[in-house]
């Protein structure tokens, strides 16, 4: 399973170093400590706390449309599948994004709790990729 870093869990929840610092010292957020002996979150724990944590977003007063240069980076929360789709929701920041697609599809992305992802907006379809690299 992925462990994250503190600088990268304040990027993916769009809070400071210092707010993870003290979620994990007040118990909110587990953390153990990797090879190296640097402070690092389980995938999962952080998906769980991302969830739980998440604040509603704000209505977008703009009213403007927008095409698929909406990309949101977050975290898969929750995997609901049956024999032939799937429900993948992320939690990006703020914000949670639900995509249907096939199970195939998510087995081959191995989608699950706790992994890195990033959802492909365009009018109703999303499109989660998952990166390359150390994430």
């Amino acid at each position: 399973m992925p462990q994250f870093r503190i600088r990268e869990v304040a990027e993916l929840l769009s809070v400071s170093d210092d707010t993870v610092r003290r979620w994990i010292d007040s118990g909110s957020l587990p953390a153990a400590r990797d090879d190296a002996g640097r402070k690092v979150v389980d995938g999962v724990a952080l998906a769980e706390f991302a969830r739980s944590h998440a604040a509603a977003p704000a209505p977008d007063p703009s009213g403007i449309g927008r095409s698929a240069r909406n990309r949101f980076v977050g975290l898969v929360t929750r995997v609901v599948m049956d024999g032939v789709m799937a429900q993948v929701e992320l939690q990006c920041g703020p914000h949670t994004v639900v995509s249907l697609m096939s199970s195939e599809a998510v087995r081959d992305l191995q989608l699950e709790p706790g992994r890195l992802a990033v959802a492909v907006v365009k009018a109703t379809t999303v499109i989660v990729e998952t990166p390359g690299g150390s994430w």
